[in-house]
């Protein structure tokens, strides 16, 4: 090279054809010592051979680094990139070796070499780990002697002497005071025996009778059994089963099992925050062990996270912010839900939670690989950061480049990833277990809702309490009370699915971001369909507006969609590979053959249990080859988890006096007596107060945000005639009770069955299939003349004589 000239730079995205893998990544590590400000000090009593402390002041992380020799190989430093790269160097090793050859005497010590007077046992890193002697130049004939018990020719620890290796320590520290085994080898030899202790642990206890019901309140499936077996035996595993195979059940059992085994005392569950009351939901149903949900303020978090319960329950968000005390914590397992949310490894999340501390760990994704291979590398740096070895290795030996565009164009050997993982990974689909599953599974998943949701949902709720304070009291309602209460019971359900339902201009909702999570989990296996049912025309919208945004095909059924158009939307989801979603209101609930689907979610619940049925049998019926899943959407804490739990749908909400059934308005009083009760078990129960997002949940929303251009559809709505009171309907009502103070009762009454009809009235015609079953109802048509006259019922001739009489009378005094 030319005087002047400077050094050409190292590619880093682009390995220079004269270099190998191997030397190039060397010297990438290289030129970053050479060009990055590490500040280093050395901490030993040797100017050369000694022991580093390297601060590399953009991320404020402090490193230890011992040097050994000028060339790679048993020079060592803490971070993960020397651990796992097999190169025997790392960026801070570098650094110190050229600080070192920077002055011409430290130079010229560090090639002489360095031949230690003490003896040491150290840990060795590859492509597998090694427990490795060095004998020093002092009693070096005697620790030769010793060593032969233990370590091979090569100075390697043999695998029986993994449990016999105390009586070597103790025999080394006798014979030479300064003889030292480092701490990294120590470990891996504490984790190896752990493992054997472990195996032995786990198999004895499972060998036993009955020693699931031992731990866990359900009844498993094979399959869980082994995985929650593999989980206990792995200690750190990853279980990447299809979604719908139960991941959340055989987590629990794992920890459970691991509670009477192992003794372990703290359990942390992170997950998105919509699942952290499915979670909680799933742990009281299956175990009696104690939880707390991790929420609220930050001086609320640190008292709930050391409060002495069994399972505390955070989210993905409050790792970010609360690690220092997680930490501190000292957690005994960790358990990751849906992990796919840190598969990029560059984000503040993914860093934060590789850095819990915990002895024991269960990853759960039903999706470890969507796009590229550096997904599941990340996933599996949480379990084990050295199991992979080196990214740029792990690329390198399974990716297909195109040599002249440099574009990753496949992947190879995937097999061998899988061969290489399977001791701590466990991945089942579907078609491997089908012979142990029902025909039918339904799972409730309990969402959070945002502080507008629950402002609507109050809102709703304080109406409906004093209507039912007011029957307690006199044991009757009037008409416009009847419908008043019905209004809002509706509108109760509809703040549990978007604030976009009530006004349609704000969109408020965390249904719908669940939703999208199920669809990617399903759609990760091929040639899977799934229908989405939701009461109110609204919420598909919403849906479909998502699924827009993601090109994924669908279909859509309302009311509004005429008879002779809807027999192509079945043909073409029943047919066409690309139409992945079926939307559908109750308009779609009978006569629907959509068996191309094996998953139905249910975006809200109807009162009337044979609606939901009505709905699951267009996917669950004679003729369906696959076994099916029921997905219901439920936001805790609210009516809809009353109408799940406690109501278990009594006889009034059976009959569908709120799904178009029989007439609430116009129940027989004992009827109406028991749908009062029924009300008041929904709006007055003890349960805990609905669930609002927290800042944390807001922050993650923000995250994942997403633009929707929702604007106001003038298609008519199914649920119009009842659902779509806007606030104005309430001061309306008001100003007609006061109205009823001042007249005699039988104008009051009068009034009450008007009013009545005409809101019932006013509501039918708002709605276009009911105002043409309406006009088919009273316009009938002369057979013999072809003229069309309307038709109206009456009890008698009198009753309408009499009638028309009054009406002369007051028309005729009335002036206009």
């Amino acid at each position: 090279m030319k005087a002047g000239k400077s050094k050409p730079k190292v590619p880093y995205h682009r390995k220079p054809g004269d270099l190998t893998l191997d030397a190039w990544q060397a010297a990438l590590r290289k030129q970053f010592a050479e060009i990055k400000p590490l500040k280093i000090k050395n901490s030993g009593s040797h100017d050369v051979f000694s022991d580093y402390s390297v601060l590399n002041p953009e991320n404020g992380n402090t490193y230890k680094v011992a040097i050994r020799s000028a060339e790679p190989g048993i020079n060592f430093c803490t971070c993960l990139d020397f651990k796992t790269n097999a190169l025997g160097t790392c960026k801070h090793i570098e650094a110190v070796l050229l600080k070192i050859q920077k002055k011409s005497q430290t130079k010229k010590t560090l090639h002489q070499g360095f031949e230690p007077h003490y003896t040491s046992v150290y840990l060795k890193y590859g492509e597998t780990r090694q427990v490795k002697i060095r004998i020093g130049t002092e009693q070096q004939k005697k620790f030769k002697e010793l060593a032969k018990k233990h370590f091979d020719v090569e100075g390697t620890l043999i695998p029986s002497a993994f449990f016999s290796i105390d009586t070597f320590l103790r025999a080394a520290h006798q014979l030479h005071p300064d003889f030292r085994c480092y701490e990294d080898a120590l470990q891996f030899i504490i984790d190896y025996r752990e493992k054997i202790r472990r195996h032995d642990l786990t198999e004895k206890f499972f060998n036993s009778k009955n020693s699931f019901d031992k731990i866990i309140n359900a009844k498993l499936f094979p399959y869980q059994e082994e995985g929650i077996k593999f989980a206990v035996k792995t200690g750190r595993s990853l279980i990447a089963d299809d979604m719908g195979l139960g991941k959340t059940i055989q987590a629990i059992g794992a920890a459970e099992a691991m509670k009477k085994l192992f003794d372990i005392s703290k359990v942390l569950i992170v997950c998105p925050t919509s699942l952290k009351y499915q979670w909680k939901s799933e742990i009281e149903k299956f175990t009696s062990s104690s939880l707390t949900v991790i929420e609220g303020q930050n001086q609320i978090r640190e008292k709930q996270l050391i409060e002495k319960s069994f399972y505390k329950i955070c989210s993905y968000n409050v790792v970010g912010r609360d690690l220092e005390k997680i930490n501190v914590a000292d957690f005994d397992l960790v358990i990751l839900d849906e992990a796919q949310r840190i598969k990029n490894w560059q984000t503040n999340i993914a860093k934060s939670v590789k850095k819990i501390h915990s002895k024991y760990m269960i990853v759960l994704t039903g999706t470890p690989l969507e796009n590229k291979l550096e997904e599941l590398y990340s996933i599996v740096q949480v379990i084990d950061p050295l199991k992979l070895g080196a990214l740029y290795r792990f690329v390198n030996q399974h990716q297909v480049i195109d040599e002249a565009s440099g574009k990753i164009t496949g992947y190879k050997e995937l097999n061998k990833i899988g061969e290489h993982l399977k001791d701590i990974l466990l991945r089942r689909h579907k078609r491997d277990v089908l012979k142990q599953l029902p025909k039918r599974m339904d799972k409730n998943i309990f969402v959070s809702m945002t502080e507008k949701q629950l402002d609507y949902y109050n809102e709703a709720k304080e109406a409906v309490s004093k209507l039912v304070n007011k029957w307690a009291r006199f044991k009757f309602l009037n008409e416009i009370d009847r419908q008043f209460l019905l209004i809002n019971l509706n509108r109760m359900r509809m703040a549990c699915n978007s604030t976009f339902i009530i006004d349609q201009e704000t969109r408020h909702d965390t249904k719908i971001d669940e939703l999208m999570d199920i669809l990617e989990a399903v759609f990760s296996n091929d040639n899977e369909k799934v229908v989405v049912f939701s009461q109110w025309e609204r919420m598909t919208r919403i849906v479909a507006q998502e699924l827009d945004a993601r090109k994924i095909g669908y279909e859509s059924l309302h009311g509004g969609v005429p008879s002779k158009q809807r027999e192509q939307l079945f043909k073409n989801f029943n047919n066409d590979l690309s139409c992945k979603v079926f939307l559908s209101t109750d308009a779609g609930g009978v006569g629907l053959n959509l068996q191309a689907a094996s998953v139905l979610v249910n975006l809200d619940l109807p009162w009337n249990p044979a609606v939901l049925e009505q709905r699951i049998g267009r996917i669950h019926r004679m003729g369906q080859k696959k076994n099916v899943q029921i997905i219901n959407l439920i936001s805790a804490n609210t009516i809809e988890e009353e109408m799940l739990g406690k109501l278990k749908f009594k006889s009034s909400m059976a009959m569908g006096v709120l799904d178009n059934g029989e007439d609430t308005v116009f129940l027989g009083e004992s009827k109406f007596a028991q749908l009062m009760k029924d009300v008041q078990t929904l709006t007055e129960s003890g349960h805990e107060k609905p669930m609002a997002l927290s800042e944390e949940t807001k922050k993650e929303k923000e995250d994942a945000a997403r633009t929707f251009g929702v604007t106001e559809n003038k298609t008519d709505d199914e649920q119009r005639n009842l659902f779509d009171t806007k606030p104005e309907t309430t001061v309306r009502v008001t100003a007609n009770k006061k109205i009823e103070k001042n007249t005699p009762t039988h104008v009051h009454e009068l009034l009450e069955s008007s009013a009545g009809f005409l809101e019932k009235l006013f509501a039918t015609l708002a709605d276009k299939e009911k105002t043409e079953e309406l006009v088919n109802t009273l316009v009938k048509q002369d057979e013999s003349t072809g003229q069309s006259y309307l038709q109206i019922p009456l009890q008698n001739k009198e009753s309408l004589a009499k009638g028309l009489a009054v009406l002369s009378q007051l028309f005729g005094g009335v002036k206009i």
